[in-house]
């Protein structure tokens, strides 16, 4: 008596074709997350010279449409800060230090 292996399931693909971007969608997105933060890096370096040496470590949020930018010791506060301002708007967080990565490697 010869056992016989379950038959695996066909693979169906994508389940929501219609939701794959393009891959010039994909592109034109990229380059904007690239203005955007480009934007947002430009206060952030103004501002840098004006806080590293009293807030270092801490978090700023930068909403580059307004140039408003909310420091706080805790990137959540910071965030917070920035949403109540400015609630439909997207910003960007760095960290007061001197590449202004948030976070670790």
């Amino acid at each position: 008596m010869t056992q016989s292996t379950p038959k695996s399931p066909t693979r169906r693909g994508r389940i929501f074709p219609e939701l794959t971007l393009s891959p010039e969608e994909l592109a034109k997105r990229e380059a904007e997350r690239e203005v955007f933060h480009k934007r947002c890096r430009a206060i952030f370096e103004r501002v840098l010279p004006e806080y590293i040496e009293n807030h270092y470590g801490w978090y700023i949020a930068v909403e580059p449409d307004s140039g408003d930018y909310f420091i706080d010791k805790d990137i959540e506060v910071a965030s917070q800060k920035a949403r109540e301002k400015h609630p439909n708007a997207v910003h960007c967080a760095f960290r007061l230090n001197e590449t202004g990565a948030t976070g670790r490697i």
